[in-house]
Parts: C-alpha cells; structure tokens; sequence
C-alpha cells in the first residue's frame, strides 16, 4: 500500500471514528455559554490540541512501543481490533456515546474545557490513539510517517471546524442524520479495521514462521 493510500485511509478512520454529527451536537451544550470570539478560540485551541496528540503519537509513542519490545505487527494487529470493536456497535444500530454527555459549563473561561472535555474525551479516546499506533506501525520511511502527519493533521482542521459549526448551529441534529452516518461510518471502519487485522497478522505469521525456519537449520 501506498504511502498516500494509507494516509487516506488513516484520515478516513479517524473521522469515521469521530462523526462529525454525533461530536456537534457535543459541542453544541459546551459552546452555549460562549460567544463568537471564544468558540474560535476553542475551535484553534481544539485543532492544536488533537494535531499535538497525534503528531506525537505518531512520532514517539509507537516507536517507543516497538522500542520495548512489541513488534509493528501486533502494533498494527491492535489498531485492528480497537478499531473493529468501535466499528460494529455503529454498523449494527447499537452505538452508545457516554463520553459525549456533557452539560454546559458554569463560570468557566474557554481555556478551562479546551482540555477537557472538549479535546479529551470528546474527541480524542483510546479509540483514537490505538489507530494512530497501528497506522504508524503499517508506514515505511520518512515518508510515510510524513503523510500520516498530514492526515492527522487534516483530521485535527475537521475537529475544529465542527466546534466553529456547532457554535453556530446551536441546535442538536436530526436522530436519523446521526443513524445513517453512524450505519455508514461503521461500514468503513469495520473495513479498514479487516485490512489492518488482516496486514498485522500477516505480518505476525511470516515473523513466527521465519523464527522457525532458523531454529530449524
């Protein structure tokens, strides 16, 4: 795979994982309270948090991860999973977001929820980052962590885009707006989630039937 096909398909899972609907009507019950000049701020506040996250994950935490001992293979076999198990509630009609319940804030300024909960949880969870791990452990060279930057990156514009959107809309979508694009998101992850299982332990059986292969001579 090419390094812009998975870019693509690293930006596709993580705002398949997002869903823009779902994460607005969030932000909707947080931005209440705040006006025009402070939702933008949150809304940068928001893209530097989530783009810091993943460009250190990407940089630091997977090699880091391999470092001590745990191979790209199981690295990318467990992005699958994580992103399998997200995928199929949504696929199936089931998904729950108890992360996303959040009431409007009392007396806070806008630096104090741009952390949390605007970036954590509701929009970065350990979903997020074992994906960000089992791409980074499917790319090859320079180049390849350099497009997966590029997709996180575009991916963090998404996150606050929708902050500045929500703000403005103000109101919480349609119940079916947010099932279809649930059904259709957990259609692309579960496929995405198939190709990074189906790459790793691929991966994970050629390394233990290499390893044989030299005990055995």
């Amino acid at each position: 795979m090419s390094h812009t096909d998975l870019a693509i398909l690293l930006l596709l899972a993580l705002v398949g994982l997002y869903r823009p609907v779902g994460a607005g009507s969030s932000y909707a019950a947080l931005l209440q309270p705040f006006d025009d000049g402070q939702r933008r701020r949150l809304a940068v506040g928001l893209f530097l948090g989530v783009a810091g996250v993943a460009v250190v994950t990407l940089l630091v935490v997977e090699p880091l991860l391999e470092l001590i001992g745990l191979p790209a293979a199981a690295l990318s076999a467990t992005g699958g999973i994580t992103l399998m198990i997200a995928a199929l509630p949504l696929m199936l009609g089931r998904a729950t977001d108890p992360d996303r319940q959040v009431t409007a804030p009392s007396g806070k300024s806008w630096r104090q929820v741009v952390v949390m909960p605007l970036t954590f949880p509701l929009t970065i969870g350990g979903a997020t980052i074992a994906v960000l791990i089992g791409f980074r452990a499917e790319s090859h060279g320079p180049a390849g962590v350099l497009a997966l930057i590029v997709a996180a990156l575009l991916y963090s514009a998404v996150a606050g885009v929708c902050v500045l959107v929500a703000g403005r809309a103000g109101r919480r979508p349609a119940d079916r707006a947010r099932a279809v694009q649930d059904r259709v998101a957990g259609m692309l992850l579960t496929a995405i989630a198939a190709t990074l299982l189906a790459s790793g332990f691929t991966r994970l059986v050629e390394s233990v039937l290499h390893g044989l292969g030299r005990h055995g001579r």
